[in-house]
């Protein structure tokens, strides 16, 4: 049986990976946001047991979790945009490893000194 041209399937490559960071981290943010909806909704209800809630988020779990969600948006709006070329640029396909590695070499970038910043409050600062 004759091999498929390597990039016309997923088969574990780039375009499978990317994929599934995309789904995951969109599902992250989307419970983060029904969360963060649900906890602003309680000032209209009582803005006692929203400030108790509030409270709560002021530790270093919630400040880690932070960072995972600010990783997630930043690597899904860099993957959307790659998306986006894959699909309506006609050199996207053929680019799309290159274009995956700019997504990650970008979220590194962008990452490495707001870890840095955000958890020098988060720990002490």
């Amino acid at each position: 049986m004759p091999k498929a041209p390597a990039g016309t399937l997923y088969r574990g490559r780039e375009g499978m990976w990317s994929w599934v960071a995309h789904r995951v981290t969109g599902v992250g943010i989307f419970f983060f946001l029904f969360a963060h909806i649900l906890d602003t909704a309680l000032v209209r209800v009582s803005p006692e047991a929203y400030n108790e809630v509030i409270a709560t988020y002021k530790n270093p779990i919630v400040g880690l979790m932070e960072v995972g969600l600010v990783g997630a948006v930043v690597f899904h709006a860099f993957n959307g945009l790659r998306i986006v070329l894959v699909d309506f640029w006609s050199k996207g396909p053929r680019y799309q490893r290159h274009m995956f590695v700019a997504v990650g070499v970008l979220w590194v970038v962008l990452m490495v000194p707001f870890v840095i910043r955000h958890l020098s409050h988060v720990f002490g600062g």
